[in-house]
């Protein structure tokens, strides 16, 4: 029995299992480039940056490697809802 080809917008396209994430800050904090987070985790610069973009969603393992590193709960790394900006999630401003 042959599957069905899933039509593009299907649930569970590429657009629905996108994750965002606040590694672009994370790294800001500690001053690490895309390059010297990578080499931390074993893996290429470019990776960092198609991860920070949403072009790539990271393996179980390199999102627990991340969330180690960082040593910070996965949650606080990754969502697949948008994160509120900071301003307004810890100081209540918004703008």
């Amino acid at each position: 029995m042959n599957a069905l080809p899933r039509r593009k917008d299907a649930p569970g396209d590429a657009e629905e299992r996108r994750l965002f994430n606040r590694l672009p800050v994370l790294r800001a904090e500690r001053g690490l480039s895309r390059q010297e987070l990578a080499d931390a985790l074993g893996i290429n610069y470019q990776t960092v940056g198609y991860i920070e973009r949403g072009d790539f969603n990271p393996s179980l393992d390199l999102a627990f490697r991340i969330s180690d590193f960082f040593q910070l709960p996965i949650e606080a790394i990754f969502s697949r809802q948008p994160f509120r900006p900071l301003s307004e999630a810890v100081y209540g401003r918004s703008s």
